[in-house]
């Protein structure tokens, strides 16, 4: 197929999600996930030494055609977008979420002290987190963990590239609303969990 390339950046643009090599591969008839991956390469680095309004970023397990930000406001005056927002406490439980899943609704109270069934339900409307199934305890709590939307909203290859406490501190407020200083106590707070049960595992 001699204009692979075009196709691939055709399907780049028109996506609505990031797309993943195999659904490339679907559209393509293809098995060479090499190939796609070499074209998906030289398409990001045809864009970084053009420098032009977009950029090809590699998020939530796939590959995103995304404008840059410096020409953010430019966007907004045309599109008019509702800007994305979420309080104190909807950001803190979605850091425990991020940082602790597979969690059930009763650990995230715990660690905030407070109810959190409405925030829970508003997070699991904008598809920021998702039920994955019941833990088999009494009572078989439902299961919560992030989603792709989740991955691609704060720019995430994925969970392992969540950010330190330190970098999301950096990150102050920016238009994503990404896991912002309130969250940075819960952040911390359940990196020392996880800390304790690594040495708890090798002790």
């Amino acid at each position: 197929m001699e204009d692979i390339k075009n196709i691939i950046e055709s399907l780049l643009f028109v996506a609505e999600e990031p797309l993943t090599i195999d659904s490339i591969k679907k559209v393509l008839d293809s098995t060479d996930s090499n190939a796609i991956n070499h074209i998906l390469n030289e398409l990001s680095n045809e864009y970084e030494v053009r420098k032009g309004g977009f950029f090809l970023r590699e998020v939530a397990g796939g590959y995103q055609i995304r404008t840059r930000s410096e020409y953010s406001q430019w966007i907004k005056r045309l599109l008019k977008p509702n800007p994305f927002r979420l309080s104190n406490a909807a950001l803190e439980t979605l850091a425990i979420v991020a940082y602790k899943q597979p969690v059930i609704r009763s650990d995230i109270e715990h660690l905030r002290g407070v109810d959190c069934g409405g925030i829970l339900r508003m997070l699991l409307e904008r598809k920021l987190i998702r039920i994955i199934g019941r833990r088999e305890i009494p009572g078989r709590p439902m299961i919560y963990t992030t989603t792709k939307k989740f991955l691609e909203l704060f720019e995430l290859k994925d969970l392992k590239d969540l950010p330190s406490p330190k970098e999301i501190e950096e990150l102050g407020d920016s238009s994503s609303e990404a896991l912002a200083p309130a969250a940075t106590e819960i952040i911390e707070q359940t990196a020392i969990e996880q800390t304790a049960d690594e040495d708890t595992k090798n002790s």
